[in-house]
């Protein structure tokens, strides 16, 4: 078109202006930018941030990178929930007395009934049937607490936020009935606000409390755990068993010699 090279590169030089002006002003958010240089053209590093802040920013929805964080988040979370329930009945399968007790509930619902019609099989698949029904009676009799327990859907992050706004508002009403009845009303504590008043003074979640053993459990009701004062007792009690075990321990001897000696902040030869 253009038959001269000097024409040829003024012309590509004005069609890349033009470009580049197109460019602009066809977006809203830069020609927004541009009229902000026009009327205020002191400005000059302002005008490089705005100008880099289109160039470099991404592209991409904020809210879909934050809804794919959440989403591989909650998939980790399911995941790693579901290998810790699943290491915790290998467990439950390499001791004996857990085996032997699932073997009799096997052998009382005829669970291996099956086995003894196809006796022509192979001896390992016949072994591994024999795993896999020892498992799921392990897995359907087992109750497994605290943080090796089933997983379950809403332990997930996904549905935590999706019901944030009906947990809040379940809180409220719990708070609300808790104080006119346990403040207002002088009510007393019945076996779930006792249960949750022991948890509280053992800064303890419910996840935490119910995979203590029951036998320990059943002490914190018997001493009244509940009431401050007899927690109160109790922990100074703890805390001096404690004591006097660490008192007897070899370790604990041959630790407290050593911070005597050479633990920190000592100036010793061996430095």
């Amino acid at each position: 078109m253009h038959k001269k090279a000097e024409d040829k590169k003024k012309f590509e030089a004005k069609f890349q202006v033009l470009g580049n002006a197109y460019e602009i002003l066809k977006d809203e958010e830069q020609r927004k930018d541009y009229d902000y240089m026009l009327d205020n053209p002191d400005l000059v590093y302002r005008h490089y941030y705005r100008y880099y802040r289109h160039r470099v920013a991404p592209k991409v929805d904020v809210r879909i990178v934050i809804a794919m964080t959440i989403t591989v988040i909650s998939a980790i979370q399911y995941m790693s929930s579901w290998n810790k329930y699943n290491s915790a009945i290998n467990y439950l399968l390499t001791v004996p007395k857990y085996r032997l007790r699932a073997s009799e509930i096997a052998k009382e619902e005829c669970l291996y009934e099956n086995l003894k019609k196809n006796r022509r099989r192979p001896k390992e698949e016949i072994k591994k049937e024999e795993e896999e029904i020892i498992r799921k009676v392990i897995e359907g009799n087992m109750e497994i607490k605290g943080g090796y327990a089933r997983p379950s859907i809403h332990d997930i992050l996904w549905v935590k936020i999706i019901t944030l706004p009906y947990i809040l508002g379940k809180y409220v009403v719990w708070w609300v009935r808790w104080t006119w009845r346990y403040n207002i009303k002088r009510e007393p504590y019945d076996a779930e606000a006792i249960t949750y008043l022991i948890r509280r003074n053992l800064k303890l979640n419910k996840t935490q409390f119910e995979a203590i053993p029951n036998r320990e459990r059943e002490e914190y009701f018997h001493r009244k755990l509940w009431i401050k004062e007899n927690f109160k007792v109790w922990q100074k009690e703890k805390e001096e068993e404690m004591r006097v075990k660490l008192a007897s321990s070899s370790r604990y001897k041959s630790y407290r010699r050593w911070m005597k000696s050479q633990g920190p902040g000592q100036i010793t030869f061996d430095d």
